[in-house]
């Protein structure tokens, strides 16, 4: 079962032990092609296995967790930027043979995958986003209030009074618990430092240097950012494919994941059919 493949190790190139899944039931008389998922803050390569069997039957599938993620080690103070976070898909892509590939993110990962785009251009053959502005600068995120609210109320607290801002209503409950549980394993302070991080980050202006194709997927309406700050995408990427998720807020990479990877697999069969 996915949700139970056993994580691997790559030792970045700054020390730090990553830990990553790979899923592979592709044909293998077929050139191989690897699919990269990135997934969101407070998440890790588990929260992403529901996409596996949709996408690892035509799909190298590889799912790391980010830097102080999952079983992932938590960095030092000079080992957490959003250009070392591509700088370890870069890193584990030349470890797994890997010269070219594609890369799919969600929310925070979906910004780490942009910053992979723009930095390894010639590497990225296909980019997706999903729920992502090119950057949590311009968005409607307030750190400051998200690591206020953790504090004051610890971090099961903070995602049950703001799980409506994350999953729609009607959600199953057992899967919400599930949801908020996986995502209370976050070390709290590894989270101020990454929310940070992200909030600092804009990459509106580089979006002109993506080349590859690009998918854009946008839940709507969505609390963290509005349809503006969304559609930066399709004006900026010059090969960008555009789809708006209606009824649903931010995290569509959980609430309709098999609908997100059914997606995902459908534009990179446009683009690369096996």
């Amino acid at each position: 079962m996915p949700l139970s493949t056993e994580l691997q190790t790559h030792v970045a190139s700054d020390g730090l032990k990553l830990r990553y899944a790979v899923d592979d039931y592709s044909d293998p008389w077929r050139p191989q092609e690897t699919v990269f998922l990135l997934h969101a803050a407070m998440g890790s390569s588990r929260r992403l296995y529901k996409w596996v069997p949709i996408l690892a039957r035509h799909f190298r599938v590889v799912r790391p967790d980010m830097r102080g993620h999952g079983q992932t080690e938590i960095p030092g103070a000079d080992q957490l930027t959003v250009k070392r976070l591509a700088i370890d898909v870069a890193e584990l892509a030349d470890a797994l043979g890997c010269r070219q590939f594609h890369v799919a993110g969600s929310s925070a990962g979906a910004i780490v995958a942009m910053q992979v785009a723009v930095d390894f251009p010639e590497r990225v053959k296909t980019l997706s986003d999903f729920a992502s502005t090119p950057g949590l600068k311009n968005s409607l995120v307030d750190a400051e209030q998200w690591i206020a609210g953790i504090q004051a109320q610890g971090f099961l607290g903070f995602l049950e009074s703001t799980i409506g801002d994350r999953l729609p209503k009607g959600a199953d409950e057992s899967f919400k618990r599930w949801f908020i549980d996986e995502a209370a394993k976050t070390d709290p302070e590894l989270f101020y430092r990454f929310v940070r991080m992200m909030k600092a980050c804009d990459l509106t202006d580089r979006l002109n240097e993506i080349r590859c194709p690009t998918l854009a997927v946008i839940p709507h309406p969505d609390p963290l950012g509005t349809p503006a700050q969304y559609e930066v995408m399709k004006k900026k990427v010059r090969n960008c494919e555009y789809v708006v998720y209606e009824g649903y807020p931010h995290n569509i990479t959980d609430s309709v994941p098999e609908k997100c990877a059914s997606e995902l697999l459908r534009f990179l069969l446009k683009h690369c059919p096996r």
